[in-house]
């Protein structure tokens, strides 16, 4: 049975060491360390409010007196001692990109396995570590969350319209909080601590402050691709965040260990409120018992026979009812892009080809509007700039940033670099990157099933120079014929591919065939599609390269990370766009593992 919560008594004081350490994009985070009587494989991760900072957290650390536990806690981007515009970053999702990085130098510095890792947050803290759980799906032992900000409670009517348009207005402005220390404790000494900290800052960006409302409706709508345990400590009469924001949140989390404490009469700053010692007492409780177990991580190799994704799928594949508002609103929108949509060169094409095929993706690609009278050319920029679109052409650009990356990694000891892209369509993305590095020597083999965008890519190949590439027809999902590839590559690529097929066996059997082809400590970059805001959209109006209507089984990342990793293969990085929709990682192919294809 886990320790009894604290009581009142005053603990004794953890010193704590002072750190520095460089994030994804050059700067020099400030972070904290607290270090337990003895050497410990063990780590809680503290990250602070917005406005805050890492100092915040001293008395807590002392409460929770984790004697076999390191702790660390950095200062954020512009908050603290770490440097930065205050209160700014270019978007939300650099910030949880902060996490990331974070968590993987913590455990690589100090040789602590992620499994061994508890990260416990507040406010605008909790909803950037939610982010990250969703979007990275690292396998963390547990999260603790305090008044996640999922729903700022915005006292000044159409406040958030207003925001979005003074971003418009002016992409880099700021305001002052209007919290008060009165509104976040009842607690006279910690208030007057709060107004006198020269170290929390009162500006926030509107940029930051509009990407977290976009970001939490986001993690809310998709909790339930979330399974680590979580303990969620909430705030009775919380002036600042909405309660009900984060029942909904809760409620739709598929962690198997799941709990919630609101706290009547609280305050915001629940880790400063007068009777402090309860809920930081709980938390010490959840993550003795937490640690007291071996870490569990359940399977998702059957996501797509029963669960969260599943069921949506399914839903999606049934026509809704005759009779139903939405199948009316979508009836309409799709006559409309059957008629005057047709001015529009991009929906042309995508009623031509499918609006998931190789030429469709090419020209969202170019991003050049195109069609019948300036109405279409109009029509054609809008399809352009949906948030889909937007998405995918973000994903080339990381796809091409990690795959240059990987590249000139593999060519410091291998020469020349073998490469395959089993669904490459034209593979534009891929020609782009030759010509940027044209000082490593590769040789790149690229399938598809389609000898028309063969063909469309070997002419793209000549229009723009570039000779080191082969086209041939194949089918990705043979595994006997991807392992026969010869010679066998340094690196393969699945990019859009994986994600337009609902069924794992054949994804599976794919990365078995890849794994088998590779050399040994080869690389696998491959994409996914956690999330699309228009999924209900795209299978209730658009068609697929086959004609069917185009409805999507979005895998979870963590669905799609373990399919990999039960194929021979280690994630060792990821980028994601800033709408939260399409991840591109990078694996390493264990050395000695079979990943032998399946009969």
């Amino acid at each position: 049975m886990a320790e009894s919560p604290l009581s009142e008594s005053s603990p004794v004081t953890w010193q704590p060491s002072e750190h520095s350490m460089t994030t994804w994009d050059g700067l020099e985070l400030f972070y904290r360390a607290w270090w337990p009587p003895t050497p410990s494989n063990k780590a809680l991760i503290l990250f602070h409010r917005g406005h805050e900072h890492s100092g915040r957290f001293q008395e807590v650390v002392d409460q929770l007196a984790l004697q076999d536990v390191s702790i660390f806690a950095w200062d954020a981007r512009g908050h603290g001692r770490s440097p930065g515009e205050r209160g700014y970053a270019d978007n939300f999702a650099c910030l949880v990109k902060d996490v990331d990085t974070f968590m993987r130098f913590i455990s690589k510095q100090y040789d602590i396995p992620m499994e061994n890792m508890v990260v416990m947050a507040h406010s605008v803290g909790s909803v950037i570590v939610s982010t990250w759980v969703h979007d990275y799906a690292p396998p963390i032992r547990a999260m603790v969350l305090g008044c996640p900000a999922f729903r700022i409670k915005l006292y000044v009517p159409f406040a958030l319209p207003l925001l979005r348009l003074w971003q418009v207005m002016k992409p880099k402005a700021f305001i002052q909080s209007y919290v008060k220390a009165r509104m976040l404790t009842h607690d006279p000494e910690q208030a007057r601590q709060y107004e006198n900290d020269t170290l929390i800052t009162r500006a926030i960006a509107v940029n930051i402050l509009v990407g977290l409302y976009d970001t939490s409706t986001r993690i809310m709508a998709d909790a339930g691709a979330i399974q680590v345990p979580t303990l969620l400590l909430a705030a009775g009469s919380d002036w600042v965040v909405k309660l009900s924001a984060q029942k909904r949140f809760f409620d739709g989390l598929s962690s198997p260990g799941k709990e919630m404490h609101v706290y009547p009469g609280f305050y915001h700053d629940i880790f400063h409120e007068m009777d402090r010692h309860l809920p930081i007492g709980k938390a010490r409780e959840f993550m003795l018992n937490i640690f007291k177990h071996p870490p569990v991580q359940p399977s998702l190799i059957h996501a797509d026979r029963e669960g969260y994704t599943k069921a949506e799928y399914e839903r999606l594949s049934k026509p809704l009812p005759i009779l139903s508002l939405r199948r009316l609103s979508f009836a309409w929108l799709k006559v409309m892009m059957k008629t005057v949509g047709m001015l529009s060169q991009g929906i042309r094409i995508g009623w031509r080809t499918g609006f998931d095929s190789g030429e469709s993706l090419d020209y969202i690609y170019e991003n050049k509007a195109q069609g019948i009278t300036p109405l279409g050319r109009l029509l054609d920029r809008l399809y352009l700039n949906s948030i889909g679109w937007k998405g995918v052409r973000q994903r080339k650009v990381n796809l091409e940033k990690v795959l240059q990356a990987t590249l000139e990694k593999v060519y410091a000891t291998e020469k020349p670099v073998r490469l395959v892209d089993i669904a490459s369509g034209p593979g534009r993305y891929l020609l782009e990157t030759f010509k940027k590095i044209p000082h490593v020597e590769t040789s790149a083999l690229l399938r598809d099933r389609d000898p028309k965008v063969l063909e469309a890519g070997r002419k793209l190949a000549r229009a723009m120079n570039v000779s080191n590439v082969t086209y041939v027809q194949g089918d990705a999902f043979d595994p006997k014929s991807l392992a026969s590839i010869s010679p066998r590559p340094h690196i393969a690529i699945v990019s859009g591919l994986y994600e337009l097929f609902p069924d794992n066996e054949m994804v599976l059997n794919s990365l078995r065939g890849l794994g088998e082809a590779l050399k040994d400590g080869g690389y696998l970059i491959y994409t996914n599609q956690p999330w699309h805001p228009q999924v209900e959209m795209i299978a209730r109006v658009l068609i697929n390269r086959d004609g069917r209507p185009w409805v999507m089984r979005r895998r979870t990342q963590a669905e799609m990370d373990e399919l990999v990793r039960a194929t021979g293969f280690e994630k060792i990085h990821m980028e994601t766009d800033e709408y939260g929709i399409f991840t591109v990682s990078v694996a390493w192919r264990r050395i000695g593992v079979c990943t032998a294809p399946s009969a």
